[in-house]
């Protein structure tokens, strides 16, 4: 019997094990959207133990860990590396059909050429191989992303962000770029006064001059975003709970700003949905004038469990689907709001609900316009639809209603160094959707030229020319 990891994993036809061999395996990567740290890259930092890598900011597995009944000082808390590890190795097993089972054992096999499952009788041997190849300089943060061939990665940033760390990553010649993506989530949440008037007096110390009415925070932002353009930024990013787009004047938006900054007055959701909706699309016009591709990552419910979130915080494995209504309707209004005017950037939708998949590979179709190949992008499978099941059925529904072949492929959405393999992962999953369609008469076997172009296209040369890398 083989290893659980082989050369021909999920390959499960021969023209499957073609298309992946020949076309997408020996592919860079481009990871054009991730949350890892710039810091750790630019002081090319070495991490203790396999725990700190693996174990450390990962909601994936804290909530896999929990679901086990693992108790919290094992996951977020003050229990030994190894003592964390352990509990994970535990788990492992319990994981069968779980996409971390795959994950797991693919990162262990293609960072530490480890080719063992996971398990309490492995799980010291595994830990202690692990810790000391860590000690080697190329399993340093910036040795992990040259052992994937990672040729550009997107960060995740916000407005007031200093930056100081991509021009240091930048001046040292790293030869992975790494750049800024503009993530202005805090400078549209109004909906809390005390804390967006706190961001309001960080923008005023970043941009050197008072913020008292809505139009200095408009040149605020207008300067913050020249500021990540002058840094390489190509891209923006949105995450949003629903597509704002509720019409709002900017006397409105003005009246709303100063009723939270001036006179510290509760919004009311219509005001709150107003100034967001202004925000929103203020930010799209700055993304056409830049020629930035914008991404909207909406549809997540944040935080749900308030005892956890007042002990440990957010990003904590406590967020899940939602199921927001009337998307449809608002994504057209907004885009179609900017394109009237000609404005409409390059733009990725990623929706969280499966639900809306077919809804938003539709929308989009009504907003692309011929000025390039695939201009309005279907986003790949997020969150909790980056697995096997999502992207199967992200890529057979962008299919049926429009070209999978223009896609810009797959990303890591990560704050871990390891999580590269998933890259290899979302290629394994494509050749093996296109070889079982070739194997099936349902695509012609002598087109093999193109849809191995098509494999290579989608793996790193569509995403390559589309965000003008």
């Amino acid at each position: 019997m083989k290893n659980f990891i082989h050369e021909n994993f999920m390959l499960q036809t021969e023209t499957a094990k073609k298309l992946y061999h020949e076309h997408a395996e020996k592919l860079p990567v481009i990871d054009y959207h991730c949350h890892l740290d710039p810091r750790e890259i630019a002081e090319d930092r070495m991490f203790r133990s396999i725990t700190e890598l693996w174990l450390g900011g990962d909601h994936y597995k804290w909530r896999l860990l929990r679901a086990n009944g693992v108790e919290e000082k094992y996951i977020t808390g003050d229990a030994s590396d190894w003592e964390k590890f352990e509990k994970w190795a535990a788990t492992i097993p319990y994981t069968m059909r779980n996409p971390m089972y795959h994950w797991t054992h693919l990162e262990l096999k293609r960072v530490f050429d480890i080719d063992k499952l996971l398990s309490p009788e492995t799980a010291r041997e595994i830990y202690e191989t692990a810790n000391n190849m860590l000690r080697q300089p190329q399993f340093s943060a910036r040795g992990l992303m040259r052992r994937f061939r990672v040729e550009v990665v997107c960060t995740t940033d916000d407005p007031c962000d200093t930056l100081e760390y991509h021009r240091q990553i930048k001046e040292s010649g790293f030869e992975t770029k790494v750049l800024p993506t503009w993530r202005p989530d805090k400078s549209m949440a109004v909906e809390n006064g005390e804390s967006f008037r706190a961001y309001i007096r960080r923008m005023e110390d970043m941009c050197g001059f008072g913020i008292d009415s809505f139009s200095d925070y408009l040149n605020a932002i207008r300067q913050r975003h020249d500021y990540f353009q002058s840094c390489g930024c190509k891209l923006a990013d949105h995450g949003i709970d629903n597509f704002y787009a509720e019409p709002c004047t900017t006397e409105e938006a003005a009246t709303i700003f100063g009723k939270v900054t001036r006179l510290h007055e509760v919004l009311t959701p219509e005001e709150v949905v107003k100034f967001k909706s202004k925000m929103l699309y203020e930010n799209a016009l700055l993304n056409y004038e830049k020629g930035w591709v914008q991404q909207f990552h909406y549809g997540a419910i944040r935080n749900n469990n308030s005892r956890m979130f007042d002990s440990i915080g957010t990003d904590s494995g406590y967020d899940s689907i939602n199921d927001p209504t009337g998307v449809a309707k608002l994504a057209s209004l907004f885009f179609d709001s900017l394109e009237k005017e000609g404005k409409l950037a390059k733009s990725i939708v990623y929706n969280l609900n499966p639900r809306d998949n077919y809804l938003i590979a539709a929308m989009i179709a009504n907003f692309q316009d011929g000025s390039c190949p695939g201009k309005i992008q279907f986003g790949s499978g997020w969150w909790f639809l980056d697995q096997k099941d999502g992207m199967e059925d992200q890529m057979n529904i962008l299919s049926t209603q429009g070209l999978l072949s223009r896609f810009v492929g797959m990303l890591t959405d990560s704050r871990s160094f390891v999580s590269y393999p998933r890259h290899e992962y979302f290629r394994r999953i494509l050749c093996n959707l296109i070889g079982d369609d070739v194997e099936k008469g349902l695509l012609p076997g002598s087109e093999m030229v193109f849809l191995g172009k098509m494999v290579e296209n989608i793996s790193y040369y569509n995403a390559l020319g589309y965000f003008r890398f």
